[in-house]
């Protein structure tokens, strides 16, 4: 009988960028994220009595995305299945399909939902042991450091002694993503983490994210949406700069990426509002919007699905 289960992905609007501890995922800066409800990955398991090892293969289901991991993706994902065996008290081998609804390796986080899944899943085959969310949080962490922000919401706090809800009085915010590249990343977040360290500009970079996540915690509490904008933007060139700037130095953004970005500054000064913006490691670009920008949400989407695909809350859009 196969076990599945399934977890969000998830953007921080403060960036994990930098661990002071490789092994167990420490960050060397807090984080604030938005958990994306409708941006998930698909796990389900299965023992395998015939099984010499475990064994990993797509996930196919019609309302998937087609994915194939890399022999490095399969070993990393293969390697903390077998962690979590033995922390669940799980005996055997098993078959391990996965999947995501959203595009894999691309900048949309996928491997904060894939291991937050996984670790759902291992769990659910589990009849012993009993663990709350905060420690399946705590346990994912070690094989994503992001997927422990996959287990609660909308907003989230990762620190490196604690991994906490947020009460903000905002919710409900709508989702875009303006696709400007789907392509396989050539640095992974992974190897990102290590090469942002020998940046020039990585000096004070924990104790600027620090201040911003302050800052912006407190523009959303008092619904100061265009400060937080502008914090927003700010924290995301922040840790694109250490990219540029590394040695050796490495680009996500492309030219789509920049034209993309210049005209919503554009429609930012004409409109006086518009979304939150904010990148991860890769070329693509998220926009969170109010509840009350529904207008600005179509607008958004009428201005760039013409020249770029894009998720939106109702799913995938090519262009048009």
């Amino acid at each position: 009988m196969w076990i599945e289960a399934s977890a969000p992905s998830n953007i921080a609007l403060i960036k994990y960028m930098g661990k002071t501890d490789p092994v167990n995922n420490r960050p060397c800066n807090s984080s604030l994220s938005y958990t994306l409800d409708h941006l998930r990955t698909f796990v389900r398991l299965q023992p395998g009595p015939q099984l010499l090892e475990d064994q990993w293969r797509p996930f196919v289901r019609s309302d998937l995305r087609p994915i194939e991991l890399s022999e490095t993706g399969k070993k990393k994902f293969l390697s903390f299945f077998a962690k979590l065996k033995k922390e669940f008290n799980l005996s055997g081998f098993y078959h391990i399909e996965s999947a995501n609804n959203f595009p894999s390796d691309c900048g949309l986080a996928s491997s904060a939902s894939s291991f937050a899944a996984l670790t759902r899943a291992a769990y659910a085959c589990s009849t012993t042991i009993q663990k709350s969310e905060l420690q399946l949080a705590l346990i994912s962490k070690l094989g994503s450091g992001s997927s422990c922000r996959s287990f609660s919401g909308p907003w989230v706090k990762w620190t490196s002694e604690s991994i906490e809800p947020v009460a903000l009085p905002i919710s409900n915010l709508k989702h875009q993503v303006i696709l400007c590249d789907e392509s396989i990343k050539a640095v992974s977040s992974s190897q990102a983490h290590q090469l942002v360290l020998t940046s020039e500009l990585f000096l004070n970079r924990p104790e600027r994210a620090e201040k911003r996540l302050q800052d912006l915690s407190e523009s959303l509490s008092r619904g100061h949406w265009e400060e937080a904008f502008q914090i927003c933007w700010n924290e995301f060139w922040d840790m694109h700069v250490l990219f540029h700037t590394s040695k050796p130095p490495f680009m996500y953004m492309t030219a789509g990426s920049q034209q993309v970005l210049r005209q919503i500054l554009e429609l930012w000064r004409s409109e006086k509002d518009g979304p939150l913006v904010t990148m991860d490691a890769g070329s693509n670009i998220h926009l969170l919007y109010r509840p009350d920008q529904t207008d600005t949400y179509k607008k958004y989407k009428s201005v760039f699905n013409p020249s770029f695909p894009m998720w939106t809350d109702e799913g995938y859009c090519a262009k048009s």
